[in-house]
């Protein structure tokens, strides 16, 4: 039981590249911390850490030991989380990573909660790639196809992108019929916060050199933002179509060049693969593709 002990600390510190913040989250002193991995580290005969007054970080063997022990505790846990099972109900922390799409998954998160009292949701809204095994998330919401070999995929739907803005604002400034007409409006960007870089607006090209002149209004990083911004008649912004299908459908809102948009989106569902699927991730993910997708008219048909 000390070894498992051992690997337990010594997982967390690998993750948290801290004493302090690995003791915190398992309720010891980073003296405790440090204390258990020197013992495992004399037990092995070898040098986990590169310490130092600014940083800690593994050395060629704590690579390898992190890797096995990983499998180790994820073994336990799927050990334990079978004989849980017997008992139907389920229970226990979810860890979510989602992306900032809260208007279309807020409802349903809520609704959850309702079903599953015993289930405690903890919510990471970003849009960052996320480390799923080695933040220790147990599911995670992106958009795009998934390429990470480590992980299980449930496709969840397609969704579209449209140009958006008020009747009012089209009025005083004039509805485009052509992207070459974007460069007399103001336009609404979002910034991706992990790259900063711009989204790109998929409006289809005559040639693969074409680009089309997109004045930069105002940027941000938030969908409700812009959202806000484009119904007070402040401009142009390309948006999920599930973010503004009720201010599209009460009118608030308008679609422009939907003749040119070429690029629809995609949702997937990711979580750890390997592993016994404990009960509270799998009605997890039947209540988000009961719930949420088809509540929003998405295409199921295909990836």
């Amino acid at each position: 039981m000390d070894s498992l002990s051992g690997f337990v600390v010594f997982n967390r510190v690998a993750e948290t590249r801290s004493f302090v913040a690995a003791g915190q989250s398992l309720g010891l002193s980073a003296s405790a911390v440090g204390k258990r991995v020197s013992r495992l580290e004399g037990r092995l005969g070898v040098r986990l850490f590169h310490r130092s007054t600014r940083s800690i970080t593994l050395t060629a063997e704590g690579e390898l030991f992190l890797e096995r022990s990983r499998r180790i505790l994820a073994e336990i846990e799927a050990t334990e989380q079978a004989l849980l099972e017997a008992s139907s109900t389920p229970r226990g922390r979810l860890r979510v990573s989602l992306p900032q799409v809260t208007g279309l998954v807020m409802p349903a998160l809520a609704e959850f909660m309702a079903r599953y009292p015993d289930v405690e949701l903890d919510l990471d809204f970003s849009d960052r790639m996320v480390d799923i095994v080695g933040e220790g998330f147990d599911v995670v919401l992106r958009g795009g196809h998934p390429v990470d070999s480590r992980l299980n995929a449930k496709f969840l739907g397609h969704f579209q992108h449209c140009l958006v803005a008020s009747p009012e604002y089209l009025r005083e400034r004039g509805t485009p019929l052509h992207p070459r007409e974007l460069a007399g409006h103001s336009c609404l960007h979002y910034r991706f916060p992990s790259s900063g870089k711009l989204e790109t607006w998929p409006l289809r090209r005559e040639h693969p050199e074409q680009d089309y002149d997109i004045p930069i209004s105002m940027v941000c990083n938030h969908v409700e933002t812009r959202v806000c911004f484009a119904l007070n008649h402040r401009g142009i912004t390309c948006l999920p179509d599930f973010n503004v299908r009720k201010e599209l459908n009460s009118g608030n809102l308008v679609s422009v060049l939907d003749d040119f948009i070429e690029r629809r989106g995609s949702f997937y569902l990711l979580w750890p693969s390997g592993r016994h699927m404990p009960p509270k991730l799998r009605v997890f993910i039947d209540f988000m593709l009961e719930r949420v997708f088809p509540n929003a008219s998405f295409s199921r048909t295909g990836s």
